[in-house]
């Protein structure tokens, strides 16, 4: 898999694979940030958490368009070794790429970070891990007020249940479907 944009543009990316692995298509990631972009973000001055990173395609293709710090979260051992030698292979050093085991339950834990501006879910299909990831995502505080949540889900989930999930704050922008993939992009609207 190769990055389609940025610095990095062209440079190929190791990927791991398995039951639940799914890296994003090209295409995918291309319409992913092109929502993004349409919707004004300025990939230099974001902070980028990927939970379920896998081969952490969406965290270091917003890496290489100018994010100044990614963090991907993933805990399977093959995936977070095949992660870190992706950031070698790309030169990022922990200051720019932080690399997290654990699972992303536990990982977001009220309390426990800071907010981001950008956050990347992609759970692994038929887990059912979508709404409880989102709900953990808003108590936790882990998305910066006018932040965007971004969701790559099987399409087959019921539209009316992923629309649900998104809970108070989260307002449902764009819904789109590339083959057996729905991409979902809320933003956070606090309330006043």
């Amino acid at each position: 898999m190769r990055i389609t944009a940025g610095m990095f543009r062209g440079r190929s990316l190791k990927t791991t694979s398995g039951p639940g692995y799914r890296p994003a298509t090209s295409r995918v990631r291309e319409a992913v940030f092109s929502m993004l972009e349409a919707r004004g973000i300025v990939w230099g001055g974001v902070r980028v958490l990927d939970l379920f990173a896998g081969s952490g395609s969406l965290g270091f293709e917003a890496a290489s368009r100018g994010a100044p710090e990614i963090c991907l979260v993933e805990k399977a051992a093959a995936a977070v070794e095949c992660l870190r030698r992706n950031a070698e292979a790309l030169g990022m050093g922990p200051d720019q790429c932080r690399i997290v085991a654990a699972d992303v339950a536990r990982f977001l834990r009220p309390g426990t970070g800071q907010a981001y501006d950008i956050v990347f879910v992609d759970p692994p299909y038929g887990e059912n891990r979508l709404a409880p990831t989102l709900t953990a995502v808003q108590r936790g505080g882990w998305l910066a007020p006018g932040g965007f949540l971004l969701a790559e889900v099987e399409a087959s989930l019921p539209a009316a249940s992923l629309v649900a999930a998104g809970g108070d704050g989260l307002h449902l922008e764009t819904e789109r479907t590339y083959g057996q993939t729905r991409i979902l992009l809320w933003q956070f609207l606090q309330s006043a």
